[in-house]
């Protein structure tokens, strides 16, 4: 009768790894250190000011900037990518017109043009082209000033970008989407909104996200409107007090802090929108992790018993 072996399991050992990491925390350490301990930083500079009223008030700018510039590009982009994915030529092109200018063109620059557009043109009508029948003329000046000027320059230049997102998600679902959904006798707007739609999202959303963050940089350019923004408030403080670092930290850490929201929304939102494909909701990343840990030693356990 064979005695039965005793069997000792060794977990596998990474040394590459473990070495890696002892360093990658080692140098953690150090910037930390050199952070947190360098006088220079001027950290009670940076409480200081951190919940300031006028801070606030710019970061609040911000987020209305970052709101409105985000809403109207999608809406303008979706109209485009359906302009661009039109079988007419005109519209097609138009539309292709539109995202190469706008695409080419920098931000900084449109926003310059557009606050000096009253000095091209004294008025805006709004009628018919090229002859005189109008209803009602405004003054450029009254009706472009820093805000709205801000917002319609983030929002034809974002536009642009989210059009070519929007077109390639859509351009991504397998066309026989298109010919099944054509065979069900579907108006082209349901076709559309009903079944392609859903599915181009899952690619649409991670890259919109991705630029939504950058539009919420994006924000501080409207410094040049003198408008104030997060951005050109820190500016306008520290050149009166001349503690530049601490108060550009105080305006990373607001960036900080809006651009992880949107990234915890983003997750949000992928893990909805996987509940088509999987059927069920996709576990967070804390139970993930403790799944991982209880299989492993749910298999080691099995291991060990025999």
């Amino acid at each position: 009768m064979s005695q039965e072996k005793h069997l000792t399991v060794v977990p596998a050992r990474y040394p590459g790894r473990i070495i890696g990491a002892i360093v990658a925390l080692f140098i953690l350490a150090s910037v930390i250190d050199s952070v947190a301990f360098n006088p220079r930083w001027e950290w009670r500079v940076f409480a200081r000011w951190f919940f300031d009223p006028v801070i606030l008030t710019g970061l609040g700018q911000t987020l209305l900037l970052t709101l409105f510039g985000t809403v109207l590009s999608l809406i303008f982009g979706g109209l485009l990518a359906l302009a661009r994915l039109s079988s007419s030529w005109l519209l097609s092109t138009l539309a292709f017109g539109y995202i190469w200018l706008f695409r080419s063109l920098p931000l900084i620059v449109v926003l310059i043009i557009l606050y000096n557009f009253s000095y091209l043109y004294d008025t805006l009508s709004l009628g018919v082209p090229f002859t005189a029948l109008s209803w009602g003329h405004f003054q450029t000046i009254n009706v472009l000033g820093q805000f709205p000027a801000a917002v319609i320059g983030l929002t034809l230049v974002q536009s642009a970008y989210s059009a070519e997102i929007i077109r390639g998600g859509f351009l991504g679902v397998d066309h026989g989407q298109f010919e099944a959904a054509s065979a069900l006798g579907l108006s082209s707007s349901r076709r559309t909104f009903r079944i392609i739609l859903p599915q181009a999202l899952r690619a649409i959303i991670p890259t919109t996200f991705n630029e939504i963050i950058s539009l919420a940089k994006g924000t501080s350019m409207v410094y040049v409107l003198a408008m104030p923004e997060l951005f050109y408030t820190i500016q306008m403080i520290y050149n009166r007090t001349q503690q530049v670092i601490p108060l550009l930290m105080v305006g990373a850490a607001w960036y900080l802090i809006i651009t992880t929201v949107l990234s915890l929304l983003q997750h949000s939102v992928e893990r909805w929108l996987a509940r088509s494909v999987t059927r069920e909701p996709q576990p967070s990343r804390w139970r993930q992790w403790r799944n991982r840990s209880a299989t492993a030693n749910e298999e080691l356990s099995h291991v060990r018993s025999h």
